[in-house]
């Protein structure tokens, strides 16, 4: 990632949580990303990698909730900046780490989860990213992704994500994430879910 889009992202920090589905203040909405994250990683206490993390919201919301040690990864250092000071209490705490998240700073073959959402369409080179991603994983590790095309004409395809994991891995479920609970809002871009398991 370039300076500029490190800039750019360390601007948008101070408001990134004013989004229903970044901020997860609405306790619908908090509850409906519980409800869909949480029972894709079975058990508690798992090594979970949350690449392009943002401020932070889901690592915090699998480790409280969950119980699950998280590591999240964004390079915008403002991102994590916030991130962290949001963890707070959170117990376990995440990890937050400023970094590539299309060539993590992170151990191959160590994590049972790794998770992205709205990341992988802005990658350079998608494919690259989601090769390096896909090395994080445990031989048993999921990998869960939440993308989507929006009405802007930015963004994978479902079509266009689900050939992206199958060059690599035979196993893909795809869930479209239309119920507006995931958003605070109706939306009628195309949003959806891939989870990947072994």
């Amino acid at each position: 990632m370039t300076d500029d889009a490190r800039a750019l992202w360390d601007a948008e920090a101070e408001h990134f949580d004013e989004a229903a589905d970044h901020g997860l203040h609405d306790p619908e909405v908090r509850r409906a990303w519980a409800d869909l994250l949480l029972p894709l990683i079975h058990g508690r206490g798992l090594q979970v990698a949350d690449l392009g993390c943002g401020t932070g919201t889901l690592s915090i919301l699998l480790a409280d909730e969950g119980g699950h040690a998280v590591t999240g990864v964004d390079f915008s250092p403002e991102m994590i900046r916030r991130a962290r000071e949001k963890a707070g209490t959170t117990n376990p705490k995440p990890t937050f780490i400023v970094g590539d998240a299309a060539r993590p700073p992170l151990p191959a073959g160590s994590f049972d989860v790794v998770l992205s959402r709205h990341v992988l369409w802005a990658m350079p080179d998608p494919a690259a990213a989601l090769q390096n991603w896909l090395g994080l994983l445990t031989p048993t590790g999921v990998l869960i992704l939440v993308e989507g095309r929006w009405h802007t004409g930015v963004g994978l395809t479902a079509d266009e994500g689900v050939a992206l994991v199958g060059g690599f891995r035979s196993h893909v479920d795809l869930r479209s994430l239309d119920d507006p609970r995931y958003w605070g809002s109706p939306t009628s871009d195309e949003r959806y879910l891939i989870v990947s398991r072994t």
